[in-house]
C-alpha cells in the first residue's frame, strides 16, 4: 500500500500518526517511503501535527529527515504552550528566533504572555532581541506586563528590554506602564517607575497610565487604588488625563 495515500482530515497516514503521538508508526511509515514534506490536512504538515501531540521524539525524527523547522508559526506555537524541550530542538535545528506569523506575533511575545520563564530565558540566551516588536501588545515586555508576569518582566528588563519602549505599530497600550496600570499590578508599576519610566507618558488606548488605572471599564479592580497612589507619588499629573 502507498504510504502517502491521501484522504481524511489528516490527509495522509504519517500526519495522523504524528498527530496522535504514535512514534513507532510514524517511524515505520517514513522508513517505508512516507513523504515527511507532504502538505495538506488538518495540520498542514507532519511537523505541525507532531506539535499537537507534544511528541518530542516525533519532532526530532522529522527534523532528522530534513523537515524545515520554520513552517507557519511552529516556534510561536511551542513557545505559547510551554514546550521547552521542543523549542530547544527547533532552535538547535536552525529555527528562526525572530520569525513572525501573519499577526506579527513572535516566540518571545508568546512565551512572555503565557508566563514561560524558562522559554523566555532560552530565547534571550539564543539571541532574541528583547525589544522585538510584534503582536497585539507590541512587545514582550508589554505582553508580560499586561498578563501580570512579574518574574518575566524582571527577566526582560535584566536582559535589556527598554522600559520606555513606545509601540508605534498599533498595539493596545502604547507602553508597559499603561498595561501595568490597567491590570492593577502595583509591583510592576513600581518596578517600571523605579526604572525611570515617565508616569505621564502618553499613548495607547487610554492615553496615559493614570487614566488606565482609573478606567471604569477595567476588568480588574484589585490594586487600582494602589496603582493610582503610586503614579501620583511619582509625579503623574491629573490634568493631563484626556
Amino acid at each position: 500500500m502507498d504510504p502517502n495515500i491521501q484522504g481524511g482530515s489528516y490527509d495522509n497516514p504519517s500526519q495522523a500518526a504524528c498527530a496522535h503521538g504514535h512514534y513507532g508508526v510514524a517511524k515505520l511509515l517514513l522508513e517505508r517511503g512516507a513523504d515527511p514534506f507532504s502538505q495538506g490536512g488538518r495540520f498542514t504538515n507532519a511537523l505541525q501535527a507532531a506539535l499537537f501531540s507534544e511528541s518530542e521524539a516525533i519532532v526530532k525524527l522529522l527534523l532528522e529527515k530534513g523537515v524545515d523547522p520554520n513552517p507557519g508559526n511552529t516556534l510561536q506555537v511551542v513557545a505559547y504552550y510551554g514546550f521547552e524541550a521542543i523549542v530547544t530542538l527547533l532552535l538547535d535545528d536552525g529555527a528562526d528566533l525572530n520569525i513572525q506569523d501573519k499577526t506579527h506575533r513572535n516566540a518571545l511575545h508568546e512565551a512572555a504572555m503565557q508566563g514561560s520563564e524558562a522559554i523566555v530565558n532560552l530565547l534571550l540566551e539564543r539571541g532574541t532581541d528583547p525589544n522585538i516588536q510584534g503582536g497585539a501588545f507590541g512587545s514582550a515586555l508589554q505582553a508580560a506586563t499586561y498578563h501580570n508576569r512579574e518574574a518575566i518582566v524582571k527577566l526582560l528588563l535584566e536582559k535589556g528590554a527598554d522600559p520606555n519602549f513606545q509601540d508605534v505599530q498599533g498595539g493596545l497600550f502604547g507602553n508597559a506602564l499603561q498595561a501595568a496600570a490597567l491590570r492593577g499590578s502595583g509591583s510592576i508599576v513600581k518596578l517600571l517607575l523605579e526604572k525611570g519610566v515617565d508616569p505621564n507618558v502618553q499613548g495607547g488606548r487610554y492615553g496615559n497610565a493614570i487614566t488606565a488605572a482609573a478606567c471604569n471599564n477595567c476588568w480588574w479592580d484589585d490594586g487600582r487604588e494602589v496603582v493610582t497612589r503610586l503614579l501620583l507619588d511619582y509625579g503623574a499629573i491629573l490634568s493631563d488625563a484626556p
